[in-house]
């Protein structure tokens, strides 16, 4: 009796998800770009990131069915980007003058940090299943998950896309700083978290290959790769914008 309603509201989400995506990049897209540039204040750029992100997941829940039962998680964190986009004035105006190697740069390292939200937000959810699994209950929205073991098959294939691209922008922002940004690189608290993300996620993955890690030890080194890139980005953006108002 119980299976009627969870389809019924699947096939519900299935539907509003997708208009609930065009509506928030509709938002973004008018918000971001401007004849001037690019308007990349923090309220613009978690909102574009957010938006990224839940639709990287929605694709990903089309391929890999058990995932659509926690569609819902993303709804109440894209209601957030949204309310702050509209709330928060957002001004970092970048002038790239149509410059395609700072759109490729940015578009890189936008789906860098979206996949690797969703690498995030995918090890909460197996940390939850497990913790859960030793319980010996599963809630519904997590029972038709796939397994554990599919679910760390399908977190490691994220992580190595997501790491790919992070490589490629710091490689970018490394050798081609000048180039892609105007200025020679300078050595900020951005650079140094940026890197030591890319260091954490390269050794999650070189652990994971070589010496077969998985399970808690996976999880955890990808929750603190994230906590680094994000005191990389958004901390950098944060201190300069809300706190010290320049950009």
């Amino acid at each position: 009796g119980n299976g009627a309603p969870a389809g019924g509201a699947f096939r519900l989400e299935g539907v509003l998800l997708p208009v609930a995506l065009v509506l928030h990049g509709m938002l973004v897209y008018s918000g971001v770009l401007s004849d001037e540039g690019l308007n990349l204040g923090v309220s613009n750029s978690i909102s574009l990131i957010i938006w990224l992100t839940v639709a990287i997941y929605w694709l990903a829940s089309l391929a890999v069915p058990g995932l659509a039962s926690i569609q819902g998680l993303w709804a109440p964190v894209a209601l957030v980007a949204v309310i702050l986009q509209a709330v928060v004035p957002s001004h970092y105006l970048v002038r790239h003058g149509g410059d395609p190697l700072f759109t490729l740069h940015f578009a890189i390292a936008m789906l860098a940090y979206s996949l690797f939200i969703v690498a995030t937000m995918h090890a909460v959810v197996m940390l939850a299943e497990q913790k859960w699994l030793h319980r010996g209950i599963l809630p519904p929205f997590l029972r038709s998950l796939p397994p554990l073991l599919e679910m760390e098959a399908l977190l490691f294939r994220i992580l190595f896309a997501a790491f790919v691209l992070l490589t490629l922008t710091v490689v970018s922002g490394l050798f081609f700083s000048e180039q892609v940004f105007g200025k020679p690189l300078q050595a900020t608290h951005k650079t140094v978290f940026g890197i030591v993300s890319w260091l954490i996620f390269g050794s999650l993955l070189w652990g994971r290959y070589f010496r077969g890690w998985r399970g808690k030890r996976a999880v955890y080194l990808t929750l603190w790769g994230f906590a680094a890139l994000l005191l990389a980005y958004l901390g950098s953006k944060f201190v300069l914008e809300i706190i010290l108002h320049r950009g």
